[in-house]
């Protein structure tokens, strides 16, 4: 039995949320080949809610960069920064016009100005519904996994970094604006080996499927780790296979690849 780990955009759907037939197809046969199938996504467990993705039907989803874990429909893993570290975050991202998006296993909260020509950040108002909120409404009794932020040329990193990263680390996006921030000592990768320990499956027989800088670590982890087409040039340096784009089946392509389907 082998266990696949998928990243969601960019590898399970497009910038439109639209999945290929071919990735639906393929992952039902691997399942159906006795496999195992796992979403492992950056995404926070609330913004994971799309029954068209959902659907398709997984064992377990590995969210937040891998500080959020259930399997089964139960939860196994949850790591949350305090509440001291979310309230310095707010202070800190609003003195240095840095616009955050503080992401949980419920909630997110959304800075209230300087996304403005973001449409990721309307994308979440929309689909999230009362599951988004303003960071002004954050009270402190709310699980908070990670944060994402924009930055741009005025934001003050240095500040930010000296104020913040001594308990998260920072994955800057290939676009350089996008920036998102992780507990110290997590990642995708550290969520494919507990989902392994749980489950008593080797990583060798793990593969891992992604496209973007957040996804380095768990495309080193993985037994096999396999960059779509089209992903940003470290994640195609990480891969040790590099499949066709999503768009031209690359998911499909990548499990006939490893003889997972045919």
């Amino acid at each position: 039995m082998k266990a696949v780990f998928f990243d969601i955009d960019g590898t399970l759907w497009d910038e439109k949320l639209r999945i290929p037939e071919s990735t639906k197809k393929a992952i039902k046969q691997l399942r159906e080949n006795g496999h195992l199938a796992f979403i492992n996504t950056g995404r926070a467990k609330s913004n994971i809610l799309d029954d068209s993705l959902l659907e398709i039907g997984f064992d377990g989803i590995v969210a937040a960069c891998g500080n959020y874990i259930e399997l089964d429909g139960k939860v196994l893993y949850n790591k949350c920064l305090s509440e001291d570290e979310v309230r310095r975050i707010i202070d800190i991202a609003d003195k240095c016009d840095m616009p955050i998006v503080l992401e949980g296993p419920e909630y997110h909260y959304i800075s209230p100005v300087g996304f403005e020509k973001d449409p990721y950040v309307d994308y979440l108002f929309n689909k999230l519904g009362d599951r988004a909120k303003l960071t002004g409404e954050y009270d402190g009794s709310e699980e908070i996994n990670k944060f994402s932020a924009d930055v741009f040329p005025e934001t003050d990193i240095e500040t930010i970094g000296k104020e913040i990263f001594s308990f998260v680390d920072p994955i800057r996006h290939a676009d350089g604006v996008i920036y998102e921030f992780i507990p110290k000592g997590s990642s995708k990768g550290d969520g494919i080996e507990m989902v392994c320990d749980k489950l008593g499956l080797s990583l060798s027989d793990t593969y891992a499927i992604g496209d973007s800088n957040n996804d380095l670590d768990m495309l080193e982890r993985a037994g096999h780790g396999i960059c779509m087409g089209g992903g940003s040039e470290l994640a195609m340096k990480a891969g040790e296979y590099v499949t066709d784009t999503l768009e031209n089946d690359g998911l499909y392509k990548a499990l006939v690849h490893y003889g997972l389907i045919s």
